[in-house]
């Protein structure tokens, strides 16, 4: 098991398309007993006001908002409000957006159950 700062986890191929928007630590990142499927945790911290912007995953991602208010924008549904202790699961390549409505910084934690061979999150057009 890997544990402690993003610098002794190790590096997933290709890098993570957020990774210039938002702060983000990776936790800890293992193989999975699933072939083909990776555990990653990763905990993002979002400045109030700031988006990630439009992205996917190759594979399931469940969350937890540790603090703050976010607005997740999702393809094809209403927008959820989320707030410190709220949880949410996105479906492998589901378009989504998270915003921070402030006024502190938002922090979740994520845990992606994915694909290593891609990135783990890729930017795409607004739905």
């Amino acid at each position: 098991m890997t544990t402690g700062d993003a610098s002794a986890a190790p590096q997933g191929p290709p890098q993570d398309a957020l990774a210039g928007r938002l702060k983000r630590t990776e936790l800890q990142h293992e193989h999975s007993s699933v072939p083909g499927r990776d555990i990653v945790q990763v905990l993002t911290e979002i400045p109030a006001g700031v988006e990630s912007g439009w992205h996917t995953h190759p594979g399931e991602e469940v969350g937890y908002i540790l603090a703050g208010h976010v607005e997740m924008k999702i393809a094809g549904r209403e927008p959820l409000l989320l707030n410190a202790g709220d949880h949410f699961l996105m479906p492998p390549g589901t378009p989504h957006n998270a915003l921070d409505l402030g006024p502190e910084t938002g922090m979740m934690l994520s845990t992606y159950f994915v694909d290593p061979e891609r990135a783990l999150a890729s930017f795409v057009a607004a739905p």
